[in-house]
C-alpha cells in the first residue's frame, strides 16, 4: 500500500499557446498546439511520485486513447493505478491557453471524471493503509465528502485542493487538516477581499491553511494567524500550468518523507517554481535531483 492517496481529476490537457485570449467573435492564430496529460489530482500524484513519495492515484477515465495514455503516464512516474475506475463516459479534457507572459486560462471537460462513484472496498483499503489523501474538487463533491469523512475515522490526515471553488456542504472543512488554495480561492471560500484576512479566517475552520500566492510565495495560518511566509524561489516563467499542484505534491511528498514542515514548504516553493520554467503540467514537475541542490 502507498503511503500517499491521491483522489482526483485525470485528463488530457488540450493546450493552445497564443499571445493573448481573443476578444469575443474573434479568431486569432496560436502559435503551438500539444496534448499533455493532466488533471489537478494526475499533475499532485506524479509531483509527489517523482520527488519520492509512494503514490496511489484513485481517478476515473474512459476507454479510448486519452485514458490508456494516462494510465501509462502515472505508472511510467511510479504512481500505482490499481484503483482508477474504467467508465463509459470520455476521458476528460482541459483545454488550455497559454499566453505569451506565461499565464493560463483553462476550460475543463470533466466527463469521466464526473462520473458519481462511491467509494468501493480497494479504494478505502487504500486510503486506510496511507499517511495522507489528497483531494481536489474536479471530481464529484460527493465522492470527495465520502473520502475526506472516511479518512479522518481512520486517522489519516487529509489534504484539500479547493480547486474549482464550490459551494461547500455545512461540516465538509471540519474533514480537512491541510487546505492549499491559492490567494484567489482563499479570497472567495472565505468571502473577505484580502488574501491574508482569508488565510486567516480559514485556518479557524481547518487544521493548517497554505495559502499559494505565485511569484510571492506562500502564506501558512493556523488559529486565525499568519505563523509563517514561505519565500518565493525566482525564476523566469515560461508557463505556470501545474505550478500550484506541483506545490501541493511535493508538500505532501516531502512531509511524508520525514521533512519538518518548514523544510517541506521550501521544496514545495522550489520545485513550483521550476516547473514555471517548462511548457506544460505533469511533464514540467522536476525530480527531487533537480530540487535538492537548491535546497542547500
Amino acid at each position: 500500500m502507498s503511503s500517499i492517496v491521491v483522489l482526483g481529476s485525470a485528463n488530457m490537457d488540450l493546450v493552445v499557446r497564443q499571445p493573448r485570449l481573443p476578444e469575443p467573435g474573434e479568431t486569432m492564430f496560436g502559435s503551438s498546439f500539444a496534448t499533455v496529460p493532466g488533471g489537478k489530482g494526475l499533475n499532485q500524484a506524479i509531483a509527489a511520485a517523482r520527488v519520492g513519495g509512494d503514490v496511489a492515484f484513485l481517478g476515473a477515465v474512459g476507454g479510448d486513447a486519452f485514458g490508456r495514455e494516462l494510465r501509462e503516464t502515472l505508472t511510467a512516474a511510479g504512481v500505482d493505478t490499481t484503483g482508477i475506475a474504467l467508465v463509459e463516459r470520455p476521458t476528460g479534457t482541459a483545454h488550455i491557453s497559454v499566453l505569451d507572459g506565461g499565464e493560463n486560462a483553462i476550460v475543463v471537460v470533466p466527463d469521466a471524471n464526473g462520473v458519481e462513484l462511491p467509494l468501493d472496498d480497494v479504494q478505502r483499503d487504500a486510503i486506510r493503509a496511507a499517511r495522507s489523501l489528497v483531494v481536489q474538487f474536479e471530481r464529484p463533491l460527493p465522492l470527495v465528502a465520502e473520502a475526506l469523512a472516511f479518512a479522518r475515522s481512520v486517522g489519516v490526515t487529509t489534504v484539500v485542493t479547493p480547486a474549482p471553488v464550490l459551494p461547500l456542504p455545512d461540516g465538509f472543512l471540519d474533514h480537512v487538516d491541510v487546505l492549499v488554495p491559492n490567494a484567489g480561492e482563499a479570497r472567495e471560500l472565505a468571502g473577505v477581499s484580502d488574501e491574508a484576512d482569508a488565510a486567516r479566517a480559514l485556518s479557524l475552520r481547518v487544521g493548517t491553511v497554505v495559502m499559494t500566492r505565485g511569484a510571492r510565495g506562500a502564506l501558512v495560518a493556523r488559529g486565525g494567524e499568519i505563523v509563517a511566509e514561505v519565500q518565493p524561489h525566482p525564476v523566469t516563467p515560461v508557463d505556470t500550468t501545474g505550478a500550484g499542484d506541483t506545490f501541493t505534491g511535493v508538500l505532501v511528498a516531502r512531509l511524508a518523507a520525514g521533512d519538518a514542515e518548514p523544510d517541506a514548504l521550501r521544496a514545495a516553493s522550489v520545485a513550483a517554481a521550476i516547473a514555471t520554467t517548462r511548457p506544460g503540467a505533469s511533464p514540467s514537475m522536476p525530480t527531487w535531483p533537480e530540487v535538492e541542490p537548491h535546497l542547500r
